[in-house]
């Protein structure tokens, strides 16, 4: 009986092993999305064909809904506008049961320019950090002054500046200043 209880024993030990194993070490969740100015939205509310619809997210992150009139989208996950819309809908009709999905991130674009193979808008999907962005713009030219990079970053009036030195990053130095970027950063090349 002894021998039969250390095989069990033996098993149970392995198997919690190779189960802790199955989850990478180190995993995280990334946060939800949160919807940007320029994302479309399908909006569907079952059993109602004239509240199916897809809306932009104005400049100034609302949306305009039938029956529900203005909706803030940004700054918010797909749930709670979800819920908002259910909310106000819940006047005209009976337990509405409505569904929201992000159905482009036209507004979760970050910007490559200058001394770049390739400038333009490109859509972070989901994250991109500085090292990343210049890859998506096909790297750099011979001419860039690569230890004079800049990110912009801000809204409206509150701009600021964020130095990236390229030659410290690619020798492993100073990693920190390999940000993450946000929706509208623009990362300049000169």
């Amino acid at each position: 009986m002894g021998i039969w209880r250390q095989r069990s024993l033996r098993l149970m030990v392995l198997a919690a092993f190779l189960g802790a194993g199955s989850v990478p070490v180190g995993a995280q969740q990334l946060p939800d999305y949160t919807v940007n100015p320029g994302d479309n939205l399908d909006v569907d509310v079952y059993k109602e064909v004239e509240l199916t619809k897809t809306v932009v997210v104005r400049p100034d992150g609302k949306f305009s809904f039938p029956l529900a009139g203005d909706i803030l989208a940004v700054g918010r996950t797909v749930v709670q506008i979800q819920q908002e819309l259910s909310n106000k809908l819940t006047r005209y009709i009976p337990e509405p049961v409505v569904t929201v999905a992000v159905k482009t991130l036209d507004g979760c674009k970050i910007y490559v320019i200058g001394q770049v193979l390739h400038p333009g808008a490109f859509v972070m999907n989901p994250r991109v950090n500085a090292l990343q962005a210049l890859s998506m713009a096909g790297g750099m030219t011979p001419f860039a002054a690569t230890n004079d990079i800049v990110i912009l970053r801000g809204q409206g009036n509150n701009q600021k500046s964020v130095p990236f030195r390229y030659g410290d990053v690619s020798k492993g130095k100073n990693l920190t200043q390999n940000v993450m970027l946000e929706a509208g950063d623009v990362v300049v090349v000169p």
